[in-house]
């Protein structure tokens, strides 16, 4: 994903505001699983999030992750944890990894970028028998307190105005892939170019962790697939604004119109600037102040909430959720 590996991009500040992945949805995905406890990868494995998740349950622990400042911030981080990094390409780990070796992959929030003509097969290859392939993203957020609010998250985010919105600034086609649930990914077992890999990925299904709260533009799962929401976070309006400065669109949105870094919005006078972590929880404090696009989204959402009575001072907890989609594959 270009915006990520661009020198530019601060890796540490996307570590410290992204949500972490709950422990319900490892405790489907080590179900799932269950045998083979010897080597796990994470393709795409960014500041290695979800790599740790591993350690305890494998006894040889791989991040990969095609973007240098990624791999860079995930060394530093997990030192001495046992955990290797490595740069690499999904598509390709030939590299990297040999054929048969591999008990289980995972992916986190990286799939909705792959090249799936390629990335599926390369883990049949490096798949054991009996090995386990577990790619999952999530989507949209919503404001599960206060879900008047998603007409407005979903025109900041999927909009096509160039001025008011970053949905033209996400690079496509993954954002699309990402806000269908990953819908759009072939299914391995029906892929010829998989299947010759001793077995290939013949068992496949698809998860999704939203509860009723599936996409309406998506065509239905069954009630089978549908699970409830695992991914909920209470967090406080300022670090709020922190995920949302994470998000690579935005990035791309300034380099577009460098001038909106000096917009002034004056709205919520009452907001105070304080530097340095936050007493309590260790975390770090987000500026609020600045007008730029993602400050005016902040405050739009937080107006929102105002006139309905709800909590919406920085310091106040809001609580936020995420659906997630998981594909899960076995190698027979």
């Amino acid at each position: 994903m270009a915006t990520f590996a661009k020198r530019t991009f601060n890796a540490s500040v996307y570590s410290s505001f992204r949500p972490t992945y709950p422990k319900k949805l490892f405790k489907d995905i080590f179900e799932f699983h269950r045998t083979g406890k010897d080597v796990a990868v994470d393709l795409g494995c960014g500041t290695g999030q979800a790599t740790t998740e591993l350690l305890g349950h494998f006894s040889t622990v791989i991040g990969i992750d095609p973007s240098q400042p990624m791999i860079e911030a995930a060394q530093a981080k997990h030192k001495d944890k046992g955990i290797s990094f490595r740069q690499g390409s999904s598509e390709d780990l030939s590299a990297i990894i040999p054929d048969d070796s591999v008990d289980l992959v995972i992916s986190a929030q990286a799939g909705h970028w792959f090249d799936w003509e390629k990335v599926w097969p390369e883990t049949s290859r490096i798949l054991r028998k009996g090995g386990t392939a577990a790619f999952w993203t999530y989507a949209e957020m919503r404001l599960s307190e206060y879900p008047f609010v998603t007409p407005l998250i979903t025109a900041y985010a999927q909009g096509k105005d160039l001025a008011t919105s970053l949905g033209p600034y996400f690079e496509r086609p993954g954002r699309t892939v990402l806000e269908n649930m990953l819908t759009d990914v072939p299914d391995p077992s029906q892929m010829e170019s998989v299947m010759i890999h001793r077995g290939g990925l013949a068992h496949f299904e698809r998860r999704y962790f939203s509860g009723p709260h599936f996409p309406a533009h998506l065509p239905p799962p069954s009630p089978t697939q549908i699970k409830q929401v695992a991914m909920q976070l209470n967090m406080r309006w300022r670090d709020l604004l922190g995920y949302f400065r994470t998000w690579s669109a935005l990035q791309n949105y300034h380099e577009r119109f460098p001038e909106d870094l000096n917009r002034v919005d004056e709205r919520f006078p009452e907001d105070k600037l304080v530097e340095g972590l936050d007493s309590q929880t260790g975390q770090v404090n987000v500026d609020v102040s600045g007008g730029d696009i993602a400050v005016r989204f902040w405050k739009d959402l937080r107006g929102e909430v105002r006139k309905h009575g709800g909590s919406y001072g920085v310091d106040e907890l809001v609580s936020v959720e995420w659906p997630i989609a998981l594909l899960l594959a076995k190698k027979v």
